[in-house]
């Protein structure tokens, strides 16, 4: 699976990063998602558990190489509690 990202224009870094999230947490969690479910205007939103232990909401766009990750972060609190 081909994994693309966001780039943020400003930085020139995958826009992921301004959330601490690195791509092999990315990766776990849509080998392996709690839930996928459908987002907005074509998007999914994947949840999961990366092998470190913290919970992730990663919003992408399928494609046909595979997933263009547009924004993840961490779960806490009571969004983690939903």
């Amino acid at each position: 699976m081909e994994i693309r990202y966001y780039v943020d224009p400003e930085t020139r870094l995958p826009h992921i990063y301004m959330h601490d999230v690195e791509e092999s947490e990315i990766e776990a969690v849509l080998r392996n998602p709690s839930e996928d479910r459908p987002g907005r205007d074509g998007s999914r939103v994947a949840i999961g558990q990366t092998e470190e232990g913290r919970f992730l909401r990663i919003i992408y766009v399928p494609e046909k190489n595979g997933p263009f990750v547009i924004t993840a972060f961490e779960l806490r609190g009571k969004p983690l509690a939903a």
